[in-house]
């Protein structure tokens, strides 16, 4: 019998149709979603779901074939031509530097030039590790922000890895340039985040969300903007966008989480081709032999113009 995996509907879909939402919550594109959906590999209560326009209920717990799902993804290769800055690298784990505008892994709309594909043209064992479509990837950068990632690079080390994470024992440090000055030195933004009721692409604070904890500083004050140093206590996708436009303070050059006209320090300040978001600072005890390890990443010379503006 092929393995199935277990997809509870989230509160954000309530109603919504059962190809974009296994769509949104496989991270496959919607035509994929209906190719599983048309091969009957998309189950309910045991009973195969075959019509794609299935409005469905928050709470349901739908069971889809994960052999069906591997199979939709392309074959991974390594490509040469995307470029990888490694900071460190032993038998069980690489710490990099990810350049801005790069997605980590394939997904719906990104196939080629990820970092995924980067990393198996220098080190191909990592094909081997992980998940199938993500190998060696513990965590996640959003494709604008920039900095130190981990990537695992032995199944022991990964394992353990995914565990450190899980009880958010690795410290992970960003610089942020957000619009206009928050109030406080330091703060902390504890807020639930889960996908938005009207934007499921999107992600929002929600009283339904996972737990969200996010900390931080004001480093520097501009005329209307300000550079912060935020640690994440948890690790939610976009958190540190999302809480920080949650406060009224949004990341200077996101396009998504932002109302604001202005994305620049000053006047002068060149224009940001994504968010100003770095991952600057990352600590954790090597997943093998529990030696200590600590990195820190200065800011990129896009970012680095802000200050000089």
């Amino acid at each position: 019998m092929s393995k199935l995996l277990s997809l509870e509907v989230p509160s954000s879909l309530e109603g919504e149709r059962l190809d974009r939402s296994l769509a949104l919550l496989l991270g496959i594109s919607r035509s994929q979603a209906s190719k599983l959906i048309a091969e009957g590999s998309v189950h309910l209560k045991g009973k195969p779901l075959t019509a794609p326009a299935t409005r469905l209920t928050a709470g349901t717990t739908l069971r889809a074939d994960a052999e069906a799902i591997e199979n939709l993804q392309p074959k991974l290769v390594g490509d040469p031509d995307v470029s990888v800055e490694i900071v460190h690298e032993d038998t069980d784990l690489l710490v990099l530097e990810k350049a801005p505008n790069v997605v980590v892994h394939p997904g719906s709309g990104n196939l080629s030039g990820t970092l995924v594909a980067g990393l198996l043209a220098r080190f191909p064992e990592i094909s081997e590790v992980g998940e199938v479509g993500r190998p060696g990837i513990v965590h996640r950068l959003d494709k604008g922000t920039s900095g130190l990632m981990v990537v695992a690079r032995s199944n022991e080390a990964y394992g353990v890895m995914v565990e450190m994470f899980s009880r958010h024992v690795v410290v992970r440090e960003y610089l942020a340039f957000c619009q206009g000055v928050p109030q406080n030195d330091k703060g902390t933004i504890d807020a639930p985040i889960g996908r938005s009721p009207r934007r499921p692409t999107e992600m929002t604070v929600v009283a339904s969300g996972r737990e969200a904890i996010t900390h931080y500083e004001v480093i520097q004050r501009f005329a209307n903007a300000a550079l912060l140093k935020c640690q994440l206590e948890t690790g939610r996708t976009h958190q540190i966008r999302v809480h920080l436009a949650a406060i009224g303070h949004s990341v200077l050059g996101d396009d998504v989480y932002s109302t604001a006209t202005t994305t620049a320090t000053t006047p002068n300040s060149p224009p940001l081709t994504r968010p100003a978001l770095h991952s600057s600072h990352l600590s954790l005890a090597h997943p093998i032999t529990a030696q200590p390890l600590s990195f820190t990443s200065p800011l990129p010379p896009d970012l680095t113009q802000l200050l000089l503006a």
